[in-house]
């Protein structure tokens, strides 16, 4: 009952929205109509005469200044919008655009952080189109205060950005805390924690929490990120909270009262994104402390029991696991599974594919005697499985071959984007080293085929920069004209002019030949 509800406040919103449109062009033609009915009375005849009598009179010298000063105010906007989009990429007339008119206007405003978690009934919310080139999670993200920390001890400098930091903290928000209006006093304590900035108000923020209530699941998850420092630590944190969280998570079962149920969905939905979190860290956990097999299962089981959450990209973690312990054929059964043209694509499922080709043909691949003979059948699928994964992510192979410096890698990456490329060398360079040759062959292909890497997705200038460049150097060369050919730019804007209102006084025309004389009089008269 709930589905069909939604779907038909989908419905008539979409047809209020529909219709907005042709009820505001109905009511413009009124409008139109009516000031044209009551010219007349509101004198608008006399009104154009004196404001065209006032324009004759006006030198060439007001219109060079008119034009002049149009042509600074666009060129000082030009020049913002193009510092604007330098800084943050994007454009600031577009922004506030989308931001601020567009719902005004009845559109629908688009969710740039990627789908991980399931909605907050406990159902996996079903997306129509899942974009490449948008931000999404990083499946293999490190922990703060066990890892990222040591890099700012180290050099004195963050390892991640604010706006990473801001997207996860938004990630936190969502999934781990519930919406509804009863909110527990803990829950509140929790949000204002995800949004805070400084990691020691956050820790303070979680260990108010865990006053407030011993078994706040949430906030252990907290402090096993951010204050652990070591990865033993932050696994026996991310245990306590796996206690809680499972206990949390099965008590509302037993409540039956319609009321009493609707609050409970709600909370189970936010418990199992807590617990799908929880229990993938507890195998990332495992994997960093050389417990692998135990990783792996639990990977599994956590896949088995929550088959629907593929945006979570569980199947990534397996992938760099049994690689680790060189189970070939399990990757193969892994790839066979996700490798598929109707899921998203990622460079680890494009490069490891590869890998494996790779691996079974560089051992005993040399670029010469392949010259000579030509490539084999084995060799053929290699190269073409390298091609494959270079037109999906060409910033990966600088990465693995060592010709650009690893960072560590970032909380988000951006599918195709430079960024994917870090995280993925970061994790899976060891892999590549390890098949003998596979380096070389992934040289070879690279080098020999794609002369130019691809800076894709690539940042096109926004429409409005490009508007106010046009519009400046237009409004330049007017008052250029101006200034230069008074007398014939005149008659160009009278001529201008007449031509644009010619087809208003043709309409008028026709509308008092069309309607009665009488009819004319006695609306004029109201």
């Amino acid at each position: 009952m709930l589905q069909i509800a939604d779907e038909a406040g989908e419905k008539l919103k979409s047809w209020l929205s529909w219709s907005w449109t042709y009820v505001c062009a109905v009511w413009f033609a009124m409008v139109l109509t009516m000031i044209y009915v009551l010219r007349s009375p509101l004198k608008l005849q006399e009104s154009v005469t004196a404001a065209s009598m006032f324009l004759n009179t006006l030198t060439p010298k007001f219109y060079v200044a008119l034009t002049g000063t149009s042509s600074l105010i666009s060129g000082l906007i030009l020049i913002f919008e193009w510092w604007y989009f330098r800084k943050y990429g994007t454009s600031f007339i577009e922004q506030v655009s989308v931001s601020h008119l567009r719902p005004l206007l009845g559109g629908v405003e688009n969710n740039t952080s990627a789908g991980l978690f399931s909605s907050a009934n406990g159902e996996v919310e079903q997306r129509p189109s899942v974009s490449e080139c948008k931000v999404w999670r990083n499946p293999l993200n490190l922990f703060r205060g066990a890892e990222y920390s040591r890099y700012t001890w180290v050099t004195g400098k963050e390892p991640l950005t604010y706006y990473d930091m801001n997207l996860s903290a938004q990630d936190h928000q969502t999934f781990f805390t519930c919406d509804t209006q009863q909110l527990k006093p803990e829950d509140t304590v929790m949000q204002k924690a995800w949004r805070e900035r400084n990691p020691q108000t956050r820790i303070r923020a979680a260990y108010q929490a865990i006053e407030l209530n011993h078994e706040c699941a949430a906030a252990y998850v907290l402090l096993a990120e951010e204050e652990a420092t070591t990865i033993i630590e932050a696994e026996r944190l991310f245990k306590q909270a796996l206690k809680f969280g499972t206990a949390v998570s099965i008590k509302p079962q037993t409540h039956t009262h319609t009321y009493i149920l609707t609050i409970t969905l709600a909370y189970s939905g936010k418990d199992t994104n807590l617990l799908v979190y929880i229990k993938r860290r507890l195998a990332m956990c495992a994997r960093k402390l050389g417990r692998i097999k135990e990783a792996v299962k639990m990977m599994r089981d956590l896949m088995k029991e929550f088959p629907l959450l593929g945006m979570l990209n569980i199947h990534e973690n397996l992938l760099e696991a049994l690689l680790e312990l060189q189970a070939y054929a399990d990757v193969q059964a892994v790839l066979a599974k996700y490798d598929d043209i109707s899921l998203p694509k990622s460079a680890t499922i494009c490069y490891t594919s590869a890998l494996l080709k790779a691996r079974a043909v560089s051992d005993k691949f040399s670029p010469e005697a392949a010259s000579r003979r030509g490539l084999s059948t084995a060799e053929m699928n290699a190269v073409e499985a390298i091609h494959r994964a270079v037109e999906f992510n060409p910033h990966v192979p600088k990465y693995l071959l060592e010709m650009k410096s690893l960072i560590l890698p970032p909380e988000h990456i951006l599918k195709r984007g430079d960024s994917e490329a870090v995280a993925y060398a970061f994790f899976h360079l060891q892999h590549w080293k390890r098949a003998e040759g596979a380096l070389n062959l992934l040289h070879c292909t690279w080098e020999g085929t794609f002369h130019e890497v691809s800076v894709y997705p690539k940042k096109e200038l926004p429409f409005f920069i490009l508007f106010t460049a046009g519009l400046c150097s237009f409004t330049a060369m007017l008052a250029m004209l101006t200034h230069q050919f008074p007398d014939l730019m005149g008659v160009f804007v009278k001529a201008f002019f007449s031509t644009l209102f010619a087809p208003l006084g043709f309409f008028a025309d026709k509308m008092e030949n069309f309607m009665p004389s009488c009819l004319w009089y006695q609306l004029t008269r109201i």
